[in-house]
Parts: C-alpha cells; structure tokens; sequence
C-alpha cells in the first residue's frame, strides 16, 4: 500500500510533524511494506513554518525583530522552502502569546516586526511570500508592518515616521493624515492566509470581535473601530476594508493588501497545501491518513483535516480522519470519510494529551489493519 500521512498538529500535544511520524508508526507496525509519505499540513496558524519545512524541505532564518511591544525585542523567524516561497507566521513576531495579561493593549501594539520578518525574507532571495496571521496582539491595521517595509507615514502635526522612528501602534490611526511609498519598493507576492471572513470595520470587524481579546476595553474597541473607519478613508480604500478577511489580524490583512501592490488575501489551508506539494502527493496513492486535536464544527471552516479530506475526494483517495474528539453532528458532514476518536476510554483532557502518540500510533495501525 501508497499510504500518505498527512495531518495538522494536536494542539498542545503534538506539532505536525511529530504527529505524522506518530501515525506512520502505527502503519509501520501494521504493515512493515508500506510505502509511506510524510506531509505534515497547517491552515496558515501556530505550526504552519513547521509543517511546510518537514513537508517541502527548506531553511529557517532566525532573526531579531521588534516584539508587540515598540520597544521589546523578539527573537522570531521565516522559513524559505526550496522554491523560493517564505514562509511567516506573525504571531512569532507580533503575536499575542509573547505579552502577559497586563501588557495587552492594542492602542499600544505594534506589527512593525511582522514587517520585518517580510523585509528579511525578500532580502533572502524569496519569490513569493505566504504569511500566516493568526495569534496577533494588534489592532493597528498593519501601520507599523508598512512602517518597517519602508512607508513614511505624515501626521497630523506635519511630522514624518519612517522606519527608523519609533513604531506605529495602534494608538497612532487617527493621527495619520497621508501616507507615501519608497519610489524603489520592490516586494515579492504577498499571500496573507487567512480563513476569517470579518471586515475592517463595524460590528463584526477587527476591533469589535478581536479587540477584546487582546486586551481593549469597551470603550477602547470604540474608538479602535472609529480610528479604522478613519484610516481606511484617508487610504482611499473603502472596497478594501469591506473585503471579507480585511479586518483579521487587527486590520493587517486590509493594510498590506491596500497599500502593497501583488497581495491578496487566501485561504490558509489552499495556500499550504499548494506549496507543500498535497496534489502531487496523492497521485498513486492509495490511502490518506490525516488529522486534528478537535473535530468539530469549527474544521468545517477552513480546517486542515476537512480540507485534505476534500483534496483526497478530487483525486479519487480514501482518507481516514484521527481526531482526539469528535463531535458527530459535524463527522456526518462528510459522508464517505471515515472518522476515528483516537481515545481508549473515558480520560480527562491532560491525560489523553499526555498520550497522544501512543494513541495515534495504537488507532492508526488498527485502522489500517482492517483496510489492508
């Protein structure tokens, strides 16, 4: 048997790529023949540097950035796979898990090091960019990214900031009354991965639905949605902010794609699957194993497992989901894929945490014992 083993991480437990070898394990054990392939996947979020360096080979690029913080430093990275794609997660470098609680306020956060991640990955040979945007601590419709890449920001005052200027937080929206680009800006393609659908403004938008989350008060999400409305005015790019994704990452999905020529915004898992190779993977291929800590209704939207699952219905694959639960109503979704619940009995969350490998590799080659 062609078997490919293709999942996402179990979070907490297992990166991706330690969650394939998991399951290939179990395979091996069952049938010592197999003809097996790794392809660790993620959807754009926390892990997806990881997954696409073990699935598509590459290099990761360390670097010292500036943190959440305008004045914290960071160490952070990008991964630069064989063909010349970087990839980025944000949250490395503006991400909201590098403050503590009484940090977290997005008039005070900055994205100026995920613009820094970018610069370096252009400056290190990459053709194309994928950036994963989940996790972030901002609310500054990626000013302070624009900042670091080379934009000079006017303000209301006259003053210019410029990448060598303290960065742009979220707090400086209102105060910027134009904006101009290097004559000499050159960047590769930018692919932002995002599988949210919030605009930049309202109700539904950056401020409203992520603002509290990274610390903003009632009143502070007020005022943040009011100085995004303002500044998507004063960039004449009002069809932008209304673009579904426009409003994930705190805005920086609508300040790259409005201001920087050849960005658009994806879907994380297309993205990865793309550059790790997924399609050319699943031809001759007789069996595809992947999965997720948690299926629910929430990996209907975007997730990795159901995104393989629907790759591997394309091509003719039978695909086989682990998940360490699963919730029924959403697993009858799928119809001709099967899903296992890895678990062995009754346990409490940090035991089967604990034991994910071992459970992993215990149902992947009972799985495949009975298929074969």
């Amino acid at each position: 048997m062609r078997i490919l083993i293709a999942p996402d991480k179990f979070k907490g437990a297992l990166s991706a790529p330690a969650t394939a070898q998991a399951i290939a394990d179990g395979v091996q054990k069952a049938i010592p023949a197999a003809d097996i392939t790794l392809c660790p996947l993620a959807d754009g979020g926390e892990g997806t540097v990881a997954a696409l360096l073990a699935a598509a080979g590459g290099q990761m690029f360390e670097r010292t950035v500036t943190g959440p913080l305008p004045d914290g430093l960071v160490d952070a990275g990008f991964g630069l796979l064989s063909g010349q794609i970087a990839v980025i997660e944000m949250a490395s470098a503006s991400g909201l898990y590098l403050l503590a609680s009484a940090q977290r306020n997005p008039l005070h956060t900055t994205t100026f090091g995920t613009g820094q991640l970018i610069r370096a990955a252009a400056d290190a040979g990459a053709k194309r960019i994928i950036l994963g945007i989940g996790g972030s601590a901002t609310v500054d419709a990626g000013i302070g990214a624009l900042q670091a890449l080379g934009m000079t920001f006017v303000m209301a005052d006259g003053s210019r900031r410029t990448r060598k200027d303290r960065p742009l937080t979220g707090g400086d929206l209102p105060n910027i009354s134009a904006i101009q680009q290097p004559a000499d800006w050159q960047l590769p393609q930018i692919l932002i991965a995002c599988d949210v659908q919030n605009p930049l403004c309202g109700k539904t938008g950056a401020a409203f639905v992520y603002g509290p989350q990274k610390g903003a008060t009632p009143e502070q999400v007020e005022w943040l949605d009011h100085a995004l409305g303002l500044f998507a005015q004063r960039t004449h790019a009002g069809q932008v902010a209304d673009l579904p994704g426009a409003g994930a990452a705190g805005g920086l999905g609508f300040g790259l794609c409005s201001l920087i020529p050849n960005t658009r915004l994806a879907g994380g898992f297309d993205l990865v699957a793309d550059a790790a190779g997924l399609g050319e993977k699943l031809r001759g291929t007789d069996l595809c194993i992947t999965g997720e800590g948690r299926f629910d209704s929430s990996s209907l939207n975007g997730k990795t497992a159901v995104g393989v699952a629907g790759a591997c219905r394309r091509a003719g694959v039978r695909c086989v989901i682990l998940a360490g639960s699963v919730e029924e109503s959403a697993a009858d979704t799928l119809g001709d894929t099967a899903i296992f619940c890895i678990a062995d009995g009754p346990m409490t969350l940090e035991a089967a945490m604990a034991r994910t490998a071992g459970l992993l590799e215990r149902t992947a080659r009972q799985v495949v014992r009975l298929i074969h």
